[in-house]
């Protein structure tokens, strides 16, 4: 799939917004991704993350044994992309801020040698998250042979130390809160994110 063709998806189904957003971060945009909404349908996810293995085949010339997503965007375009590539699935999760693997999940020393793993996240924005998800992955054993997410939101300038495949890469344009532009302040904000704004 062409990237334009991802990101025409995503505005057709409702997933890329157009309006005034505050996002988590408290910074202001004109658009906004809520990649939830591409994936409730199970048929869409599926398509998207074929695509997106499709991908990987031929990107990363290294065997997969794993899929790490990290909580909660990444649960459900992970286990897609487990079933794509064939392979088991699993998620972080925070305790006392810090990603770690919960609920019995553990990398497997395979043959006497590290589990190769690949993180994959619905959208990448700062790379942050990602940063910290691999670097979970590898206090737990793995090695990260590379990642994947459906739109990279920093327009292809997160750096995560290892290669990042997406489907879409996006740039969204955000303000300060005292530097919002004209056009943007006659228009009603809204916070449309799952976290609380500041966390």
């Amino acid at each position: 799939m062409k990237s334009e063709a991802v990101l025409k998806l995503f505005r057709d189904w409702g997933a890329l917004l157009d309006g005034h957003f505050i996002l988590s971060s408290g910074l202001h945009s004109r658009n906004y991704l809520q990649c939830a909404r591409v994936l409730m349908d199970a048929k869409r996810a599926a398509r998207l993350c074929k695509a997106l293995a499709g991908k990987v085949k031929q990107e990363i010339n290294k065997e997969i044994d794993y899929v790490v997503s990290p909580a909660m965007g990444g649960v459900i375009v992970g286990y897609e992309m487990g079933r794509q590539l064939g392979v088991p699935a699993m998620f972080l999760e925070r305790e006392n801020g810090k990603f770690t693997f919960r609920r019995g999940f553990e990398l497997e020393t395979i043959q006497g040698r590290k589990p190769r793993v690949l993180m994959v996240e619905d959208i990448v924005t700062t790379g942050l998250s990602s940063k910290e998800a691999i670097s979970a992955i590898r206090e737990h054993g793995g090695s990260v042979v590379g990642a994947t997410c459906l739109i990279n939101r920093s327009g292809g300038k997160a750096k995560i130390g290892v290669k990042l495949l997406s489907l879409a890469d996006l740039e969204i344009e955000t303000f300060q809160p005292k530097n919002v532009p004209a056009d943007l302040k006659s228009v009603k904000a809204i916070k449309p994110g799952s976290r609380s704004l500041g966390k």
